[in-house]
């Protein structure tokens, strides 16, 4: 079925969601903090390690959505796979605390072999009713292009040239994804064998926001020298999928207070491309 346009400008129902200390501490746990060395990043793993203050991964802000989401129709969800995702933190975000939030669908692409459908979520800190975060995301849904409608505009991005300024190598765990998906997606994607082969898939994919989450933590160590507090924003597409157990290589070229960056498999394969992201 097509995908109709005329769901942009939907907005979803405003919802609030509180997080805790052991909700930071799951989701840094299910990006794969402490995983290959469990003292190495105490303060997003441990609560009560001596002389260590906890601190939330910035990403953690990926998996706090609330509300309900939307109206997009009827989409067929065997065949949906997150497409691009990007946060912009406007102040720090909080071990715990309480946030408000309202998503609107912005933008309605036919890219011929599917349908890209760009949502708009904002945040509000519920502690003083300032701006938390503006989160974009899209979702490609294959087989549902052709409808007629508008192309997305292609946006600048170049590689840049030379060697990385920083290249970090994370291995996932083959049971990351049945780890991840106590953060809030319980997509059967992502778990169930049934399911995986409906959606064209050998087995299982992992969660392309736990990428995203290997990959955000790799920026904040080499960017943001680990420092969440000066993390500002991450926007990237997801080009292919990643299976658990995949060993993930990060390539990070900094210029200044902007870095570029692309995540890789161990076959070489891109699935984070057109990676920006920014430190205050």
């Amino acid at each position: 079925m097509a995908v109709d346009p005329s769901i942009i400008g939907n907005k979803g129902e405003a919802g609030e969601r509180s997080w805790n200390s052991a909700d930071s501490l799951l989701y840094s746990i299910g990006v794969g903090a402490g995983l290959d060395n469990p003292t190495a990043e105490l303060e997003f793993t441990t609560e009560n390690s001596e002389g260590v203050t906890q601190k939330a991964l910035p990403s953690l802000i990926g998996v706090l959505g609330a509300g309900k989401g939307p109206s997009m129709g009827e989409l067929n969800w065997h065949m949906l796979l997150h497409a691009e995702q990007a946060f912009t933190l406007h102040k720090p975000l909080p071990v715990e605390g309480r946030l408000s939030a309202v998503g609107e669908v912005k933008e309605v692409w036919d890219k011929g072999s599917g349908a890209l459908i760009i949502s708009e979520t904002t945040y509000t800190d519920l502690s003083d009713n300032t701006p938390l975060a503006t989160i974009r995301g899209g979702i490609f849904i294959r087989g549902d292009g052709g409808f007629g409608g508008p192309k997305q505009p292609t946006v600048e991005w170049e590689k840049p040239t030379g060697a990385p300024d920083h290249e970090v190598v994370y291995i996932t765990r083959p049971e990351q994804a049945l780890l991840y998906r106590l953060t809030g997606d319980r997509n059967p994607l992502h778990v169930d064998p049934k399911f995986a082969k409906k959606g064209g898939f050998d087995r299982p994919i992992l969660h392309g926001m736990a990428t995203y989450g290997f990959t955000a933590r790799a920026l904040l160590h080499t960017l943001a020298g680990g420092d969440p507090d000066i993390f500002e924003s991450m926007s990237a597409r997801f080009t292919k999928s990643v299976y658990p157990g995949d060993t993930l290589t990060i390539s990070v070229w900094v210029d200044g207070k902007t870095a570029k960056f692309q995540t890789r498999t161990q076959s070489g394969d891109i699935v984070i491309d057109r990676g920006v992201a920014t430190i205050r």
